[in-house]
């Protein structure tokens, strides 16, 4: 939240030149106040897992949050009861004529399906163009921050080697972007996924800035030059225990898979992992709902 300092106070402009949020008096006045609308487009097939680290994440700010579930119509999720979506979710159909202060896009586990042989994606796309207008920014997450990145701005997914999955340093390339305030220059974060994205023609692009990037696991989050969209191609959100029991479902599948990285203690299955990604989860859920969301939507759409 912003320090709410008297307008012509001296040190006001230091604390602007280091990029310390400040709000005057006379704006802290005029401002109103009222809960945040987030919509959630779950992909994700474990719904319920999903539901709970967002909301665990969009309950640790001092902002009221109003959370409305959305799934596709077009595809209808097998691990999660049809009593669940119809009491919990609804359908874009039923939300078209609204606007949203936020949205999040989860990922979903199709990416080594092209873009266009996605049954939902003719509906995928016709959510996106909406959110043109009626969304005031976009958290896109891991398959969704591809989606995105293929519709909005042109850049094509391409199919790793073998699967980028544990816990990968990255680095931060300017610390005075908003979304970055508070995070260390070099922090940890999860990745689970079988393709990636060029980081060349995320910097080529005119209307892109890279702000994270992994040696080891590619582009990390990537954000519109109008703050629109936020792209975060791995899982911040994730659990201490979900790569885990994706691996372990993965060899339960019959499926040569590697031990995730930097994720186990010694490398041993067996053992529990911790989480070392948590602090900066939190920091990036709440620079967006800050920054991206509360300062930027209109108080009364029109």
């Amino acid at each position: 939240m912003p320090i709410n300092i008297p307008k012509q106070l001296p040190v006001g402009k230091l604390l602007k030149e280091e990029k310390i949020f400040v709000m005057d008096e006379e704006r802290a006045i005029s401002q109103d106040i009222r809960p945040l609308n987030i919509l959630i487009l779950n992909l994700m097939p474990e719904k319920e897992k999903t539901e709970l680290q967002l909301l665990r994440l969009l309950g640790n700010t001092p902002l009221q949050v109003n959370v409305t579930f959305l799934n596709t119509a077009t595809y209808v999720s097998k691990n999660v009861s049809q009593t669940h979506l119809e009491t919990f979710y609804t359908t874009f159909e039923h939300v078209k004529d609204r606007r949203f202060d936020g949205m999040i896009i989860t990922g979903a586990p199709i990416e080594l399906m092209p873009f266009e042989d996605v049954v939902y994606w003719k509906e995928f796309v016709q959510i996106m163009e909406w959110t043109k207008t009626n969304v005031t920014s976009v958290l896109h997450i891991c398959w969704g921050a591809q989606a995105a990145l293929y519709h909005h701005y042109g850049i094509d997914k391409f199919e790793l080697e073998k699967k980028c999955s544990g816990i990968y340093l990255h680095n931060i390339t300017d610390s005075t972007v908003k979304l970055a305030r508070g995070f260390n220059d070099e922090f940890v974060a999860p990745h689970s996924r079988n393709t990636s994205v060029s980081i060349e023609d995320i910097k080529n692009h005119p209307d892109l800035t890279l702000l994270s990037a992994s040696d080891d696991a590619g582009a990390f989050i990537i954000i519109s030059k109008d703050e629109k969209h936020i792209m975060v191609t791995g899982h911040l959100e994730y659990d201490a225990c979900t790569l885990a029991e994706e691996y372990a479902r993965d060899v339960q599948k019959g499926i040569d898979i590697d031990v995730p990285v930097n994720y186990f203690p010694n490398d041993d299955p067996t053992k529990d992992p911790k989480n070392t990604w948590r602090s900066h989860t939190h920091l990036l859920f709440t620079n967006w709902l800050n920054y991206y969301v509360y300062q930027k939507t209109p108080y009364i759409w029109s």
